[in-house]
């Protein structure tokens, strides 16, 4: 996966910024600090934090090191390609103290009894669905190959889930989209996208493992889910931001998850009178739109 770069006034606020570009938490990134603000005479704070993040490889590291132990040696247990069994499901907060609240999703579709479910991983994946561990050193990885893997990931995904489908790509450079369009598919969307949300990371890692680094950014979307998300969002953020020119004061909206909020931030980058920052921690992250 690419390496991110993000400049700010403190490394938080850059790595704060680099995770929003990423659309993930702390814990699933690789990150450097390339440079920090040096404070000098009488405590001025002088430059800006670089950093650079990209998504944390952990499987493909475990492999590797098990290919320097010395002959002889017995490997500890069999690493296995991720299962897709079972679905990430998560319920939507219904607590956000926040002064206006965003366009609540709309999962269309059959639900599933296990719509508002846990959160398990599955031990059975089905034939087709998980891919290989081959971490061989190869030769930079044609965009198609990994956009063609990730067809073939979701093909499998949608017969675990029962569910009638077609799987498309749609190929701009090293930007790769796949869709998944059909009838019955709110259980694959989930609430709020939750599960869609993993489903992606899932996808990521999948076509990570199989074919080392390479430099594509991955979206999966279902039903049109997301294109219809971002629109609504899209409305939702200008209306904000016309209340926060009428009123002069910030508003914080309801809590969502870090691909929305990257959402906001980029409607609102280009509208005249207000910014925009991140407030909280996940799963309680918010975005503040305020007056500029």
């Amino acid at each position: 996966m690419e390496w991110v770069n993000t400049t700010a006034d403190t490394v938080e606020a850059a790595t704060d910024e680099a995770l929003e570009l990423l659309g993930v938490t702390v814990d699933e990134v690789e990150l450097e600090v390339l440079e920090e603000p040096q404070r000098g005479l009488f405590g001025r704070v002088r430059g800006q934090a670089r950093v650079r993040a990209r998504l944390r490889p952990a499987e493909l590291r475990q492999k590797n090191d098990r290919r320097r132990r010395p002959k002889g040696q017995k490997s500890r247990g069999n690493d296995r390609s991720p299962s897709i069994g079972s679905t990430a499901t998560a319920t939507v907060s219904d607590t956000a103290e926040a002064t206006d609240a965003p366009p609540a999703s709309n999962d269309r579709g059959a639900r599933g009894k296990n719509d508002g479910g846990s959160r398990r991983r599955g031990r059975g994946a089905e034939k087709g669905t998980a891919m290989n561990n081959d971490t061989s050193d190869r030769e930079p990885v044609d965009p198609a190959v990994v956009g063609d893997a990730a067809v073939a990931f979701m093909d499998g995904l949608v017969a675990a889930f029962g569910a009638t489908a077609t799987v498309t790509l749609d190929r701009d450079g090293t930007e790769l989209e796949v869709r998944v369009d059909g009838e019955e598919l709110g259980l694959m969307v989930g609430p709020g996208g939750r599960t869609l949300t993993a489903i992606q990371d899932i996808a990521r890692v999948a076509a990570q493992r199989k074919l080392g680094d390479h430099d594509t950014h991955l979206r999966i979307d279902v039903a049109g889910y997301r294109q219809r998300r971002r629109a609504s969002l899209e409305a939702f953020a200008k209306k904000a931001a016309d209340k926060v020119r009428e009123t002069g004061k910030a508003i914080a909206i309801e809590p969502m998850a870090s691909p929305d909020r990257k959402v906001i931030h980029d409607v609102l980058s280009t509208e005249d009178g207000v910014g925009t920052r991140s407030e909280g921690e996940d799963p309680n992250r918010r975005v503040v739109v305020f007056p500029d």
